[in-house]
């Protein structure tokens, strides 16, 4: 071996040595390990309990029963009894359309219905187009077309809606409908071209009951419902 091997092996057991020394030696003033895990115990709280984050604290829970998902019995209450075909029709309804909320469509369904009777005798075109199915539409308009031919105008008045219930519902396919029943009282009278009453009473109350279907397709962005059938009901 050269001299300058022989160099490096000197210094390298002189190192070593050195450092054995010093490290391997023990004063007795020596700082106690980092217990990172005793940090994290809640003081005054059990050894088993541990907090890795502020307000957080890992539990052993059990698991929860399986939940019934079957619906509540009194789900439709004041609409509908337990086990009718109309509450089964409900139910049928809300199925297909998780948004649907009975007294917003009870509260629409009212509104509609003198909102679209109004719109009629008016002869209001544009506002029956927004509220009846195409169908319905059609068959308003062919009435308010032949009224304007025989010159005539109908003016009608609600006195009051005594009642506005739930009597059928339906899921077809994508489509859901509910058949209403209004009872009403309203004043109608039809008057020629020279203000001659030709038919109705304008000093006179009279009973209405009209039954109506609304519809709505489910998967449409629409949110509306349309009125798709008309009927009376004495």
């Amino acid at each position: 071996m050269d001299i300058y091997t022989i160099i490096f092996l000197a210094l390298a057991v002189f190192i070593f040595l050195r450092l054995r020394n010093v490290l391997g030696q023990r004063t007795g003033s020596e700082r106690p390990p980092y217990d990172r895990a005793a940090r994290n115990v809640v003081q005054g709280a059990p050894d088993s309990k541990v907090v890795p984050m502020p307000g957080s604290v890992i539990e052993q829970v059990p698991l929860a029963p399986t939940a019934d998902v079957s619906p509540p019995t009194d789900r439709w209450k004041g609409l509908a009894e337990p086990g009718t075909p109309l509450a089964q029709g409900l139910d049928a309804v809300a199925a297909l359309d998780s948004s649907f909320d009975p007294k917003h469509f009870l509260s629409g369904a009212r509104s509609a219905y003198e909102m679209i009777v109004l719109a009629f005798a008016n002869g209001d075109r544009r506002a029956l187009k927004d509220l009846l199915s195409t169908e319905v539409y059609d068959s308003f308009e062919s009435a308010i077309k032949d009224r304007e031919k025989q010159e005539r105008k109908t003016e009608t008045r609600f006195v009051s809606i005594d009642k506005a219930e739930l009597v059928n519902a339906e899921a077809r396919d994508r489509t859901v409908q509910l058949t209403m029943r209004f009872v009403s009282q309203m004043i109608s009278v039809t008057r020629d071209k020279a203000g001659t009453i030709v038919d109705g009473n304008p000093d006179k109350v009279t009973d209405i009951t009209d039954v109506w279907t609304f519809a709505r397709d489910v998967t449409s962005r629409d949110p509306n419902w349309k009125l798709v059938g008309t009927g009376s009901a004495h």
